[in-house]
């Protein structure tokens, strides 16, 4: 990697933060939501990562404690420009929202009773559907289809669609790691399988 003077380091990094910010001051619906933003933001418009990398992200993103938009901003901006990187888009993803909560905070009662604010956040969770359901569709397209991957991926909605319809209480942590160890079960396998041969 060439060195970067230290006005580059400085442009990079207020790149980084202007698009956090960006994405941070219009993701509506939390991380699930912002999952197709950075998508389109980092893969589709700047080319910074690819889809591997990108898939990698939103998996720790998902299984680390933390809200998801975060751990993905912080994964990202490390990813990107390492520990200054990591502060940078994870201060800017979190100022938006932190600027706007406070500012409703201090008129919450007025702010809630408005007739206009009322309409305009029911038309806003439908937007959230659609991105929930855009960035699960496009992490599917971009999902490699192997055998392991698609048993785990079926077997995950089953139960899923099993549990909601029986409204039996299963936490999507318990189906992470549980997926996490069928794969590191299979890879043990594999490699056992190769050894002894």
């Amino acid at each position: 990697m060439p060195h970067r003077t230290l006005q580059e380091e400085e442009r990079s990094l207020w790149t980084l933060f202007g698009t956090f910010f960006k994405i941070g001051l219009f993701t509506f619906g939390g991380g699930y939501a912002m999952i197709a933003l950075l998508e389109n933001e980092f893969i589709t418009q700047k080319h910074w990562l690819g889809r591997d990398e990108f898939l990698d992200m939103a998996a720790i993103a998902e299984s680390t404690p933390g809200p998801v938009a975060i751990n993905s901003a912080t994964y990202l901006g490390y990813k990107l420009a390492g520990v200054p990187g990591a502060a940078v888009a994870t201060v800017a993803v979190s100022l938006p929202s932190f600027g706007i909560i406070y500012a409703i905070s201090l008129f919450f009662d007025q702010f809630t009773s408005l007739t206009v604010v009322a309409h305009a956040f029911q038309g806003i969770q439908v937007c959230v559907i659609y991105l929930i359901f855009l960035a699960g569709v496009r992490m599917l397209k971009a999902l490699e289809r192997t055998p392991l991957n698609v048993g785990i991926l079926l077997v995950v909605m089953a139960c899923m669609i099993a549990f909601s319809l029986l409204a039996v209480k299963f936490s999507s942590i318990a189906f992470i790691l549980l997926s996490g160890m069928v794969g590191v079960a299979v890879w043990g396998t594999g490699r056992n399988q190769k050894g002894g041969r």
